[in-house]
C-alpha cells in the first residue's frame, strides 16, 4: 500500500497540493483506498474514488488546475485508461448506431434539470463573457456573436447542426428574422425546443447529421453552425462531418464551427467518457484544421477558452443551488448523481483554467470570401 500511496501523493506534492491541508484546492482522503484505486486505474480511478466519497475538495476547479498546470497528471490513465484509449482509435465510438448513446444518456435528462443549471435561454455551451457580468448576458453574447460573426440577415435559411433546447435558434429567428433548421439525437430536447419555438419559422427533427443530404440539396443553407456539437462526431469522422455539410451551403455563405479542441492532440477522458459523454472526443487544433482541408476555407479563429471555466462555475453555482429541489424527484437523482455531476463540471473548468482545454470559434468559408473577412469580436 505505500508504493501505491506514494504514486499518488507525489504527483499532488509536485503540483503543491496537501493531503487534509486547509486551504480550498487541498484534498481530503476519507478512506485510504483511494491510493489503490487511482494507482491503478488512473483518472477513471480518481473520478469514481470522489463519486463514492472516499475524498473531497472544496474547490475542485483550483484542484484541477494545478494537477495540470505542473504536468503531475501526465501518465495517469492507469491500465484502464490505456485501454480505454486504445478502443477509442480502433474502433469507431461515433458510428450511426452508437452515435445516439450520448443523447440518451446525458442530454436525455429531464430539461427541468438543465433549466435549473443553465441559463434563462438554455444554452448549453461555453458563454462569451468579453463584456457580461452573469451568465444570462455571457450566453446571449455568445448567440449573438455567432451572428454577426456570419453576417445573418433577415430572411437567410441556416442550418443549427446539434441544435440543443432550440436556444440559437430561436434567437436568430427572432432577432434575425431568419428562418432555423436544426438536428439534434436527443428526444427531450426535440420536445422542449419545438415548444420553445413554437410559432416561429424555426424547424427542428431528430436527424443524424449524415442524413442531412437525403433531405436537404446542394446550397439550400445560407450559413450553417455547428455549436459544441463537433466534439461529439469523433476523429474517424471529422472529415466526413465536413464533406456532408461543405456541398449544403451557399457559395457565399459561411459555416461557424464552436468546439472544444486540446493542444497538441486529440482525446478523450476515461471518467468522462463513462458518466458524461459515452463516445466523446476533444478534437486537437491539428485534427480540426486536417478535416477542414479540401473542404472549407479557414477565415477566422477566435480562442475564449478561458469563458468556459466562468461558464462552467456559473452552471455549478446554479446546480448546487437547485439541488435540494432536484434531489429525489427521480431516482437517479441521488448523492452519488450529485457528486458525480459536481465532479463533472469542476474538473471541466480545471482544464480550461488549466489551459490544456481551449474554446475555438471557426469561420469557415466554401470557396474563400471575396476580399478576405473582417475578424468580428
Amino acid at each position: 500500500m505505500k508504493m501505491l500511496q506514494r504514486m499518488v501523493t507525489s504527483p499532488l506534492e509536485k503540483a503543491g497540493i496537501d493531503i487534509n491541508g486547509d486551504r480550498p484546492f487541498d484534498i481530503q482522503i476519507h478512506n485510504d483506498r483511494i491510493y489503490s484505486r487511482v494507482a491503478l486505474e488512473g483518472s477513471l480511478g480518481l473520478g469514481e474514488s470522489y463519486m463514492d466519497g472516499d475524498w473531497d475538495c472544496d474547490d475542485l476547479p483550483e484542484f484541477f488546475n494545478r494537477l495540470l498546470r505542473t504536468g503531475a497528471d501526465r501518465g495517469s490513465s492507469g491500465l484502464t485508461g490505456t485501454l480505454f484509449l486504445f478502443a477509442q482509435k480502433l474502433w469507431n465510438q461515433q458510428s450511426i448506431t452508437r452515435s445516439v448513446r450520448v443523447a440518451k444518456q446525458h442530454y436525455d435528462l429531464p430539461a427541468q434539470f438543465y433549466a435549473n443549471m443553465l441559463d434563462p435561454r438554455m444554452v448549453y455551451t461555453c458563454g462569451y463573457w468579453a463584456n457580461a457580468t452573469t451568465l444570462a448576458e455571457a450566453q446571449e453574447a455568445k448567440l449573438d456573436l455567432i451572428c454577426r460573426k456570419i453576417g445573418l440577415n433577415a430572411g437567410q435559411i441556416i442550418l443549427d447542426v446539434g441544435c440543443g433546447y432550440g436556444s440559437f435558434a430561436k434567437f436568430a429567428a427572432e432577432k434575425y428574422g431568419a428562418t432555423v433548421v436544426g438536428i439534434t439525437l436527443s428526444e427531450e430536447q426535440l420536445v422542449h425546443g419545438t415548444k420553445l419555438c413554437e410559432g416561429l419559422p424555426v424547424d427542428l427533427r431528430l436527424m443524424d447529421y449524415r442524413d442531412l443530404p437525403k433531405h436537404f440539396k446542394a446550397g439550400h443553407f445560407d450559413h450553417i453552425v455547428s455549436i459544441g456539437m463537433f466534439e461529439h462526431v469523433g476523429p474517424k469522422n471529422h472529415a466526413e462531418y465536413m464533406r456532408v455539410l461543405s456541398p449544403l451551403l451557399k457559395p457565399e455563405g459561411l459555416f461557424l464551427l464552436h468546439t472544444i479542441g486540446g493542444n497538441d492532440h486529440g482525446g478523450s477522458e476515461p471518467w468522462i467518457e463513462r458518466y458524461i459523454f459515452p463516445g466523446g472526443w476533444i478534437p486537437s487544433l491539428k485534427e480540426i484544421t486536417s478535416a477542414v482541408n479540401g473542404n472549407f476555407i479557414i477565415e477566422d479563429l477566435h480562442n475564449f477558452g478561458t469563458d468556459y471555466d466562468k461558464t462552467l462555475c456559473a452552471w455549478d453555482a446554479n446546480f448546487v443551488a437547485a439541488w435540494p429541489k432536484i434531489k429525489g424527484t427521480e431516482a437517479r437523482f441521488n448523492d452519488r448523481f450529485y457528486r458525480m455531476w459536481r465532479y463533472y463540471l469542476g474538473s471541466c473548468a480545471g482544464t480550461v483554467r488549466g489551459r490544456t482545454t481551449q474554446l475555438y470559434q471557426f469561420v469557415l468559408s466554401p470557396n474563400g470570401v471575396k476580399n478576405g473577412y473582417e475578424s468580428v469580436r
